[in-house]
């Protein structure tokens, strides 16, 4: 018995040395120029802003890439495999550091490069992505920067510029997780404020016309998620909203400058900043598993005029106003 007890006690010694080696930092060396890997998912205006960022908040914090950093910077184009190419790639090169730009981006990068710290670049929501453990305490050698919109703000949003609306129509990608995330908790705010929802989901941009096309019929506005693959294709759901004077109201700022009506949208640029920053602190020594994850709770009010006379809506002044003193106004 007493073997037994000691073959027990010494096994779990055994799994609790190989797990707490596993989940010690990563020493990034100092005696090199560290390389950061950045993997896109694709290219659109809010993925563009925030890789931007991203350089900025290096920038910021002392690392200026071709000076005293190196960054490889990677674009999907929306394409899986390239996912997976470009993050063995990184893994291959051994960098420092990778960057996952989008969700799907991320996902493949924690599953391809191991032993590396891994920096989260405005992902919705990390937990139910499976990339961290907590937004507390991510473990896995991960943190980053979430970009869960401030969606109380933008229901209350809709409800001023549409008091008679009845149904409002959600539109994401199902294979999303994020974009499925954050449909589901937007659609409980609704329902607490007795909105009726109906979603549409796609599994890529060659359903959108045809799902788009009948949401239209049967909705008076369109919520959009944080969703790459919608936002990729955003001129043509504008183009069957337009149809039925539909309006859109996205999350992000940009998404109203190529269509939406007008949202309250994390700045997609400042969350780049902070994403450079949070790698800025892990290159130089900090232990991403016990970083939080950062968040942005408001977001800046944006608004399409242009948009909104195409549509007939009107406008409360007391928006425009403070559009024009806090947010953005496009005309």
């Amino acid at each position: 018995m007493k073997r037994l007890y000691s073959a027990i006690i010494l096994l779990c010694l055994i799994l609790a040395f190989g797990y707490y080696k596993e989940q010690q930092p990563v020493k990034i060396s100092r005696d090199h120029i560290p390389e950061v890997g950045i993997l896109q998912l694709t290219e659109h205006p809010a993925l563009d802003a925030i890789h931007h960022g991203i350089i900025q908040g290096l920038k910021e914090s002392g690392f200026k890439p071709g000076k005293n950093i190196k960054i490889d910077f990677q674009n999907a184009e929306n394409d899986q495999s390239n996912l997976k190419t470009m993050s063995t790639k990184f893994a291959n090169e051994n960098v420092d550091l990778s960057i996952g730009i989008a969700t799907p981006s991320a996902q493949v990068l924690a599953n391809t490069v191991k032993n590396r710290p891994l920096v989260l670049g405005a992902i919705t929501d990390p937990k139910s992505a499976g990339l961290v453990d907590s937004n507390q305490k991510p473990g896995r050698n991960t943190t980053g920067v979430s970009d869960l919109p401030p969606m109380k703000q933008q229901i209350d949003l809709i409800k001023q510029i549409m008091p008679h609306m009845k149904t409002l129509g959600v539109i994401y990608t199902s294979s999303d997780d994020s974009a499925t995330s954050q449909y589901q908790r937007f659609t409980q705010l609704c329902k607490q404020e007795g909105i009726r929802v109906k979603g549409y989901s796609i599994a890529n941009t060659n359903d959108l016309n045809q799902v788009a096309t009948q949401m239209v019929q049967n909705v008076d506005a369109v919520y959009v998620p944080n969703d790459n693959t919608v936002a990729s294709a955003i001129q043509t759901l504008v183009a069957v909203a337009n149809k039925r004077n539909v309006p859109i109201f996205p999350t992000a700022s940009n998404v109203v400058k190529n269509g939406g009506l007008a949202t309250y949208g994390l700045n997609q640029f400042k969350l780049g900043v902070e994403t450079g920053k949070v790698t800025a602190q892990i290159l130089k020594g900090k232990n991403a598993s016990n970083m939080p994850i950062k968040t942005l709770s408001r977001g800046d009010l944006a608004i399409n005029l242009n948009q909104a006379k195409k549509l007939g809506i009107h406008i409360p002044q007391s928006l425009i106003q403070k559009a024009e003193r806090q947010g953005v106004i496009y005309k």
